[in-house]
């Protein structure tokens, strides 16, 4: 495959003006470099509205295929990324956050780097990891599916009516754990241990630990504390016929589906994970110091000189096109 042959997504926060800009050294880097920049239909829909010259770049889905994706350019916070895993989670591109939002936990690079990051996009010169996903599925009463997604952070069955509590029975690898009433549960991977599951009071998993954090909110019940299960458990939230009203499920905030009394959500890892390029090993424990804030001062360092380890185990790309080595 030649150069011009590579495909590499770009995937904006389009209304805002500093992102648009962004975008648009991203596109000329990438055409300089003789790569084909591609953006998602709808992002070119509404860049073209406001630079006619974005309407002339490719589409994914109409002009390029997901499976000729090499990989997902993010310019945005922690949403752009989510909505950029979705984008290619048909194909094996890996997606590179870059954050021009607020937190943006999930962002490898900051603004001020974004120069550099293209370049050695360009060269391939970057590490994958693969972080574990969700499979999610809701059943109705008889056991039929009626909805089948994923997530990459949580899924999180909640109440649709605020005045309105929601009954529920949980289950743990098809064994009944606890019933209560509660504003909703978060089932969260370790890559989103530190959105919806921090906020309701759950344990930051860090992503070298494969397992599946479980969160009832707000729970009317003596025992309804955050669980931690194996990543191969199956958790299981039943809505009660009893609920005097209905649920929702939303997976990344992004994907949603009612829940009527009797509907059942099973939760499971995912056989696909979700990829993202990474350009500068870090420790978790600096991510999250450097993201939440934390205070450290007085530190003197480890007493046996060992130096930091990576945030989790990666696999080189080489600067050639294809597959990770």
């Amino acid at each position: 495959m030649t150069d011009t042959e590579r495909s590499i997504l770009v995937v904006v926060h389009a209304r805002r003006d500093d992102t648009v800009d962004a975008a648009a050294r991203v596109i000329a880097a990438l055409s300089a470099a003789g790569a084909r920049p591609v953006l998602p239909a709808d992002d070119r829909e509404m860049l073209a509205c406001i630079e006619p010259a974005f309407g002339s770049i490719a589409a994914l889905g109409i002009d390029v295929a997901v499976d000729d994706i090499e990989l997902a350019i993010v310019l945005g916070g922690d949403g752009t990324i989510l909505r950029a895993a979705e984008l290619v989670r048909g194909g094996t591109a890996p997606v590179l956050g870059i954050n021009l939002g607020h937190v943006g936990f999930l962002a490898e690079i900051e603004r001020d780097d974004m120069d550099d990051a293209v370049r050695r996009a360009i060269l391939q010169d970057y590490r994958v990891e693969e972080r574990l996903a969700l499979s999610v599925r809701v059943k109705d009463a008889d056991g039929v599916v009626l909805y089948d997604t994923w997530a990459l952070n949580e899924a999180t069955v909640e109440k649709a009516s605020r005045e309105r509590m929601l009954e529920v029975v949980m289950e743990i690898d098809g064994r009944p754990l606890s019933s209560f009433g509660c504003d909703g549960v978060v089932i969260s991977t370790p890559t989103g241990s530190t959105a919806y599951n921090f906020s309701g009071g759950g344990p930051v998993i860090w992503p070298t630990v494969e397992a599946i954090a479980v969160v009832p909110l707000s729970a009317h019940a003596l025992f309804a504390r955050p669980l931690v299960v194996g990543p191969e458990a199956s958790v299981a939230i039943e809505v009660l016929e009893r609920t005097n009203g209905t649920g929702i499920l939303w997976c990344d905030g992004r994907r949603s589906h009612d829940l009527p009394p009797g509907a059942r959500v099973v939760v499971r890892r995912s056989e696909r994970p979700v990829r993202l390029a990474r350009l500068h090993p870090a420790a978790f424990t600096d991510r999250l110091v450097r993201k939440f804030r934390l205070p450290v001062e007085g530190w003197r360092g480890p007493a046996d000189g060992a130096p930091p380890t990576t945030e989790m185990p990666v696999r080189r790309i080489a600067p050639t096109h294809g597959e990770a080595l």
